[in-house]
């Protein structure tokens, strides 16, 4: 079943055109890289599928209905299911507010749980990302970039979203925390059920985590498939020339296409 799916979309800023007609479906549970390079309309492409914008034409279907940002009940329950991380952790989490708190922030401003049962589902979403349950207490400046990533996960996980939308999500780090997020995030899919948009420029990362992959250039799909086959045997040029010029995630992480 297909539950997040931007369908036949455009996109343009002024006289700019990013996107070009272009489609991505996930499914339930399934794991899906996109991939290209800078400029190739990513970003766009993810913004549209988070509902902070809308196509110019085409469309987003969530759970098989077309999202329409003025619905506000609709959009409570896209806010709950669809949930996303960045790239950069420090810049999402506010220095001022205790991690217990922005961690939580989702549940407030959903209206999903208040008092004890928010504390209780912050304290899990915390150890669920590895992380001490005490860390709720503290500030996200006290924390390495690593872990700060891991508050992040769990800020959007903590309101059980179905939709994971994770951009760049470990290009921030060194290679080793890269290695370390990428299976919790493997971890967190399996666990939750959840669906996966990794956006990445890097095709080592997508390979250990997305089961397929939609290559993007210059606002258009120019290729798509498993992910195993993909790297195995690009058909266009452009993918051939990713795969040879991004490094590659060193052995000791989860290497293989899942």
């Amino acid at each position: 079943m297909t539950v997040l799916e931007l369908s036949d979309a455009s996109f343009a800023y002024g006289s700019h055109q990013i996107l070009h007609g272009v489609s991505l479906a996930l499914g339930e549970g399934e794991s899906v890289g996109l991939v290209g390079e800078s400029g190739s309309g990513k970003s766009t492409m993810l913004s549209l599928l988070l509902g902070l914008n809308s196509p110019q034409t085409g469309e987003v279907r969530f759970g098989g209905q077309r999202l329409e940002r003025r619905n506000r009940e609709q959009m409570r329950a896209f806010r709950t299911a669809v949930q996303a991380v960045f790239q950069d952790p420090a810049s999402s989490l506010n220095p001022r507010q205790r991690v217990g708190r922005i961690v939580g922030e989702p549940l407030r401003s959903l209206g999903l749980a208040t008092g004890a049962d928010a504390e209780q589902r912050v304290r899990e979403a915390l150890t669920s990302v590895g992380l001490p349950a005490d860390a709720a207490l503290r500030y996200p400046h006290e924390f390495s970039g690593g872990q700060q990533q891991r508050i992040a996960i769990a800020r959007a996980t903590v309101s059980s979203p179905r939709v994971l939308l994770a951009d760049e999500p470990v290009s921030a780090l060194d290679v080793t925390t890269r290695i370390h997020i990428i299976d919790l995030l493997a971890e967190l899919r399996e666990s939750q059920g959840l669906a996966l948009l990794m956006v990445s420029h890097d095709l080592g990362s997508v390979a250990a985590l997305c089961e397929r992959t939609v290559v993007l250039r210059d606002g258009r799909v120019v290729e798509e498939g498993a992910t195993r086959e993909l790297l195995r045997a690009p058909q266009s040029e452009y993918a051939r020339e990713l795969i040879a010029a991004v490094p590659r995630l060193p052995a000791g992480g989860q290497q293989q296409a899942r």
